[in-house]
Protein backbone atom coordinates (compact mmCIF):
# COMPACT_ATOMS: atom_id res chain seq x y z
CA UNK A 1 0.00 0.00 0.00
CA UNK A 2 1.63 3.36 -0.90
CA UNK A 3 2.25 5.93 1.84
CA UNK A 4 1.99 9.69 1.77
CA UNK A 5 5.59 10.17 1.11
CA UNK A 6 5.59 7.45 -1.91
CA UNK A 7 2.51 9.41 -3.21
CA UNK A 8 4.21 12.64 -3.84
CA UNK A 9 7.18 11.01 -5.53
CA UNK A 10 5.15 9.62 -8.30
CA UNK A 11 6.02 10.51 -12.04
CA UNK A 12 4.25 13.23 -13.83
CA UNK A 13 2.81 10.72 -15.70
CA UNK A 14 1.62 8.59 -13.38
CA UNK A 15 -2.36 8.12 -13.93
CA UNK A 16 -2.70 8.33 -9.68
CA UNK A 17 -3.99 11.17 -7.91
CA UNK A 18 -4.12 11.34 -4.62
CA UNK A 19 -7.02 12.80 -2.89
CA UNK A 20 -6.98 15.56 -0.61
CA UNK A 21 -9.15 18.42 0.00
CA UNK A 22 -8.52 22.05 0.01
CA UNK A 23 -9.72 25.48 1.00
CA UNK A 24 -11.77 27.15 -1.39
CA UNK A 25 -13.42 30.51 -1.77
CA UNK A 26 -17.03 28.61 -0.25
CA UNK A 27 -15.68 27.38 2.30
CA UNK A 28 -13.61 30.76 3.35
CA UNK A 29 -17.01 32.64 2.70
CA UNK A 30 -18.61 30.26 5.29
CA UNK A 31 -16.00 30.55 7.83
CA UNK A 32 -16.58 34.19 7.91
CA UNK A 33 -20.17 33.86 8.23
CA UNK A 34 -19.88 31.56 11.28
CA UNK A 35 -17.20 33.45 12.93
CA UNK A 36 -19.87 36.88 12.48
CA UNK A 37 -22.61 34.41 13.51
CA UNK A 38 -20.78 32.73 16.76
CA UNK A 39 -19.04 36.09 18.06
CA UNK A 40 -21.95 36.30 20.42
CA UNK A 41 -21.09 32.64 21.75
CA UNK A 42 -17.33 33.29 22.49
CA UNK A 43 -15.68 33.55 19.24
CA UNK A 44 -12.68 35.73 18.58
CA UNK A 45 -11.10 35.45 15.59
CA UNK A 46 -9.72 32.62 12.36
CA UNK A 47 -7.38 32.38 10.24
CA UNK A 48 -6.31 30.28 7.71
CA UNK A 49 -2.62 29.64 7.30
CA UNK A 50 -1.01 26.96 5.44
CA UNK A 51 1.21 24.67 6.98
CA UNK A 52 4.11 22.20 5.73
CA UNK A 53 4.29 18.87 7.35
CA UNK A 54 7.64 17.58 8.49
CA UNK A 55 10.08 16.24 5.35
CA UNK A 56 7.50 17.15 3.09
CA UNK A 57 6.74 19.47 0.00
CA UNK A 58 3.19 19.39 0.45
CA UNK A 59 0.92 22.56 1.66
CA UNK A 60 -1.74 22.39 4.04
CA UNK A 61 -3.49 24.75 4.59
CA UNK A 62 -5.37 25.03 8.43
CA UNK A 63 -7.92 26.99 10.38
CA UNK A 64 -6.91 28.29 13.77
CA UNK A 65 -9.48 29.16 15.67
CA UNK A 66 -9.42 31.87 18.62
CA UNK A 67 -12.32 32.10 21.46
CA UNK A 68 -12.82 35.07 23.69
CA UNK A 69 -11.52 32.79 27.06
CA UNK A 70 -8.04 32.33 26.25
CA UNK A 71 -5.20 34.64 23.93
CA UNK A 72 -4.02 30.97 22.51
CA UNK A 73 -5.59 29.49 19.86
CA UNK A 74 -8.24 27.27 21.09
CA UNK A 75 -9.24 24.76 17.67
CA UNK A 76 -7.67 23.71 14.70
CA UNK A 77 -9.39 22.68 11.16
CA UNK A 78 -7.58 20.96 8.62
CA UNK A 79 -7.90 18.91 5.65
CA UNK A 80 -7.29 14.45 5.96
CA UNK A 81 -7.72 13.29 2.78
CA UNK A 82 -11.12 13.56 1.82
CA UNK A 83 -12.34 14.43 5.68
CA UNK A 84 -11.69 17.46 7.89
CA UNK A 85 -10.19 17.30 11.76
CA UNK A 86 -11.40 19.00 14.62
CA UNK A 87 -8.33 19.15 16.83
CA UNK A 88 -8.54 20.88 20.47
CA UNK A 89 -5.30 23.17 19.94
CA UNK A 90 -4.82 23.77 23.98
CA UNK A 91 -4.91 20.10 24.56
CA UNK A 92 -3.24 18.32 21.82
CA UNK A 93 -6.06 16.52 21.32
CA UNK A 94 -8.35 15.25 18.22
CA UNK A 95 -12.05 15.90 18.75
CA UNK A 96 -13.64 14.24 15.56
CA UNK A 97 -13.46 13.52 12.03
CA UNK A 98 -16.35 15.10 9.92
CA UNK A 99 -17.28 14.66 5.91
CA UNK A 100 -17.85 18.43 5.54
CA UNK A 101 -16.40 21.77 6.63
CA UNK A 102 -19.39 23.12 7.59
CA UNK A 103 -19.80 19.97 9.77
CA UNK A 104 -16.43 20.35 11.42
CA UNK A 105 -17.21 24.11 12.09
CA UNK A 106 -20.52 23.79 14.12
CA UNK A 107 -18.81 20.84 16.13
CA UNK A 108 -16.89 23.51 17.39
CA UNK A 109 -20.39 25.93 17.62
CA UNK A 110 -23.42 25.38 15.86
CA UNK A 111 -24.16 28.72 15.21
CA UNK A 112 -25.62 28.95 11.81
CA UNK A 113 -29.10 26.75 10.68
CA UNK A 114 -28.74 23.81 8.12
CA UNK A 115 -30.62 26.04 5.44
CA UNK A 116 -27.09 28.35 5.49
CA UNK A 117 -25.11 25.25 5.21
CA UNK A 118 -26.89 24.48 1.80
CA UNK A 119 -26.37 28.09 0.73
CA UNK A 120 -22.51 27.33 1.32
Amino acid sequence: MPTLASLTDLPANSNVVPLRLRFLPRHREYLMRWLEAGISMGLCDVDVSPRTPVDSPVILEHVTVWVRENADPAYVIRPDGMRWLVIDHLRDHRLGSFASFEAALSCIRPVLGAQEIVAA
